[in-house]
């Protein structure tokens, strides 16, 4: 196996090897790490020592019901449920219409079928904010304004995920469809029986994909949810941030960072299993 240190010089200079490597990934750990900590930190911290020149890396006193305060003050409640319903229905509509439109063309092969895909993947290379403006008059025209629908229905249409997916569905082999097929299996049932319980691990990483987007999205609800009742907790936070104390505005973004980092721990082996999509045994 060839590297690009051979195996004596490696021996020679394990130590300056180990060395560096261990201050490298230290480096990469820390330049990480380091804002989440800080952010964290800054949320028990009093708003005076919180804006102290220099900065405390520990605080000095410590004051826990910020998160409290800051679930109270900012209505957590209220927007970490519009932003559930949000997600959750973005999710549900992405999977299906995506996975419906990549196994349409990745096997049922329709006229024009790369002459589509070739449309929508040109849609990555065209910047967000470029559809912003053709995007919210379609809104305002459907009169969907203050509505979930404003985020699920612009959600669905993810080029990248049905890239994903159809790249997922080209390397499943043709027999196991084939065999469906003799034993009598219509196309739904060959997508249901045989496609879908192979394609986990790149379901798992499109639904991550999905629930993240609408998650972390602040310029799209702000725009389409002008009733503050209704906004997500990423508008939220920025829209109380000049009323609320600071330290309570850092607790509220905590708090808001807590189910991705929770749902990235639960699905990181679907990560990584869907790193390898398309790599199916025999």
């Amino acid at each position: 196996m060839r590297t690009l240190i051979s195996a004596s010089a490696l021996a020679r200079h394990r130590v300056l090897y180990w060395t560096v490597f261990g201050g490298v990934v230290a480096g990469f750990v820390l330049a990480f790490l380091f804002p989440v900590y800080w952010m964290v930190v800054g949320a028990v911290k009093s708003p005076d020592e919180l804006v102290r020149t220099p900065p405390t890396l520990v605080p000095s006193q410590w004051h826990p019901g910020n998160y409290r305060d800051a679930w109270n003050t900012l209505d957590l409640t209220t927007h970490l449920g519009n932003t559930v319903i949000q997600a959750a229905g973005a999710w549900a509509l992405q999977i299906v219409f995506c996975t419906l439109a990549a196994y349409a063309l990745s096997r049922l092969r329709p006229v024009f079928g790369k002459v589509v895909l070739g449309g929508i993947l040109v849609t990555i290379m065209v910047p967000a904010s470029a559809l912003l403006v053709p995007k919210y008059l379609t809104i305002v025209d459907l009169n969907l304004l203050n509505s979930p629908l404003a985020i699920w229905l612009p959600a669905v249409a993810n080029a990248f995920n049905l890239y994903l997916l159809k790249r997922f569905f080209d390397q499943i082999p043709s027999e196991l469809l084939e065999a469906a097929e003799i034993d009598g299996a219509g196309a739904i049932r060959r997508l249901w029986h045989v496609v879908l319980p192979l394609s986990r691990p790149v379901l798992g990483v499109v639904s991550i994909f999905a629930v993240v987007a609408v998650w972390q999205d602040f310029l799209w609800p702000l725009l389409v949810f002008f009733d503050t009742s209704k906004s997500p907790i990423s508008v939220a936070l920025v829209q109380f941030s000049n009323d609320a104390p600071v330290s309570h505005v850092i607790a509220g973004m905590v708090i808001a960072s807590v189910p991705m980092v929770a749902l990235f721990l639960v699905f990181q082996r679907h990560i990584i299993a869907g790193i390898g999509a398309g790599s199916l045994k025999g």
